[in-house]
């Protein structure tokens, strides 16, 4: 039987971020995503949202905020919206091009009011641009870059969930963004806009690769490459036991250390590096892994230089020894999750509980705060 994650204790502000004070426009995707790291490491995020739209309380990503639910069509409540704005640190929407200006609560007329706030923007495409005004999702915003044609087997490109462009390009290049900017304005006593896009940060993911093509070590194509599944010594083998398990082993000690574990004598594995010789023993490897179960092969090569890892599923990764040794996940509300990220020696990150909140009372608070 599965053993539940750790629960995950509530507990005050206490990270590296504790004292700035954050306003999330409440969207979907990786605005929520960086705002629940935000809040993680300790700063205040205030959300706002439609009136009767927070339901669910136990969000992953809806974690450590305080709600406000609010009509933002109407004058008054945009009004006290900028009353909160002027006390902040920062501000996080992830809207289309121009709809924060229509609403009144464009750049201009927020830092007029806080000119050291800093303003960050999460779009797909970017404030501006020929696609700019286009609708979109992950997977099309990683196809522009070059990312999504190079991940998948040889017969087609194959989406890589929605971490490359949502989260890994979008989210945590916003969270960068944002903090040098907060920075910055501590230094200057200005804020600035941070326009972070999603085909900006999953081009940006790309650069060895790119680096790799300018002095020919990469080529287009998948399953030809050394980290794409063309090499027999870095990829993902099926077990006996109809389970999966990876390998990466690059370096020659690590690949000799491969040899020796699965029995690999065959002088034909002496080509690691010759990439006409890879469909063979990519081959070969997958005989040679079928012949003991997933479980066999862990106790083999897990904790060795290999480079190996057993292929779990979101329900058996908590359970892993060392996953579970680190409290990597934990539970709240009866919900398995990823623990803060990263971790901080002196000032530890935390999961806090959200709460509906009054506007009028945190635009007090703040500015007395001030």
């Amino acid at each position: 039987m599965t053993a539940p994650a750790p629960e995950a204790p509530t507990q005050h502000a206490s990270g590296p971020l504790t004292g700035f004070r954050i306003v999330e426009f409440a969207g979907i995707g990786p605005g929520p995503f960086a705002c629940m790291m935000l809040a993680d490491m300790g700063a205040q995020v205030v959300t706002l949202d439609r009136i009767g739209a927070r339901k669910n309380m136990k969000s992953v990503a809806g974690r450590g905020r305080k709600v406000v639910e609010l009509d933002l069509k109407d004058k008054a409540a945009i009004a006290q919206v900028l009353d909160l704005l002027s006390n902040a640190d920062a501000l996080i929407e992830g809207f289309r091009p121009g709809v924060m200006e229509r609403l009144g609560l464009g750049p201009d007329v927020v830092q007029a009011r806080n000119p050291r706030l800093v303003y960050g923007r999460m779009t797909g495409w970017g404030q501006e641009g020929p696609l700019a005004q286009a609708a979109g999702h992950d997977i099309n915003y990683i196809s522009v870059t070059g990312a999504l044609a190079a991940i998948g087997p040889k017969e087609r490109p194959v989406p890589p969930l929605n971490l490359v462009g949502d989260f890994g390009g979008g989210a945590l290049y916003l969270v960068v963004g944002v903090l040098a900017a907060l920075l910055e304005a501590k230094k200057s006593g200005k804020g600035q806009v941070v326009d972070a896009a999603m085909c900006d940060g999953a081009a940006s993911l790309m650069s060895m690769f790119f680096d790799m093509t300018a002095i020919g070590r990469w080529t287009d194509g998948r399953e030809r490459n050394f980290l794409d599944g063309g090499a027999h010594f870095y990829g993902v083998y099926e077990c006996g036991c109809g389970n999966f398990i990876s390998i990466g082993s690059i370096e020659p000690q690590f690949y000799a250390l491969l040899r020796q574990i699965a029995g690999l004598s065959d002088s034909s594995f002496d080509a690691q590096m010759d990439p006409k010789a890879w469909p063979a023993l990519r081959q070969k490897l997958v005989e040679v892994f079928k012949s003991k179960t997933r479980e066999e092969w862990c106790e083999l090569m897990e904790g060795t230089d290999v480079c190996f890892a057993p292929i779990l599923t979101m329900a058996e990764a908590p359970d892993h020894p060392h996953m579970a040794a680190r409290k990597i996940f934990v539970s709240r509300h009866g919900v398995t999750q990823p623990a803060p990220a990263p971790r901080f020696s002196r000032t530890p990150s935390a999961i806090r509980e959200p709460v509906m909140a009054d506007i009028a009372e945190l635009t007090s608070q703040w500015k007395a705060a001030r």
